[in-house]
């Protein structure tokens, strides 16, 4: 009789710890997956131009996203996208190269008489002091959103590469990335 205690307890034992492992994997995993990455939010700030005496109707704060892919040796990637049908039609990319694209669109009608400019305001909440990569102008009834890496640097010094860019059920979506 005390055999059989000892290996129940034993079987017991062995599978509460093979489901305690299980769960510290999963747990592991969540931490670890790409799909379970943080997206960054970023606002952009619209400054309106003065039109002589009309202030136009224009949006007066833009929120893109941007989620890291997981680590990779030798580089860093992310991914990028924009909801924008709130206040324009679909994009589509107006012109492109390995380190700026630029992607355009016919403003909706409330916002057509709109032109300014914005930039990077806020990234995660807080105010953003580094270089604008992400800017966009709105003049004669369109919209135009740029991503550009011009001044930018990885940590070797190059320039990060825009990888991949597009459009995605009308709003821009993109993927850039640089080596550490």
């Amino acid at each position: 009789m005390k055999n059989f205690r000892v290996k129940a307890f034993s079987q017991i034992f062995k599978q509460v710890c093979l489901g305690v492992g299980a769960l510290a994997i999963a747990q592991l995993s969540i931490f670890t997956n790409p799909s379970f990455a943080a997206p960054n939010n970023i606002k952009l700030s619209v400054y309106p131009r003065d039109s002589g005496g009309t202030f136009p109707l224009c949006p007066t704060e833009v929120s893109l996203t941007q989620t890291p892919r997981p680590y990779a040796e030798g580089g860093y990637t992310t991914d990028g996208s924009a909801s924008l049908g709130w206040f324009a039609r679909e994009f589509r990319i107006e012109k492109s190269d390995e380190f700026s694209v630029t992607w355009v669109a016919n403003l909706q009608v409330k916002y057509r008489n709109c032109k300014g400019t914005a930039g990077i305001a806020k990234y995660n909440d807080e105010p953003f002091e580094g270089h604008s990569y992400l800017r966009m102008r709105f003049v004669n009834d369109k919209v135009y959103l740029i991503l550009d890496m011009t001044g930018m640097r990885d940590a070797n010094g190059l320039t990060p590469v825009i990888l991949n860019k597009g459009v995605k059920n009308g709003n821009p979506v993109w993927t850039w990335g640089g080596t550490d």
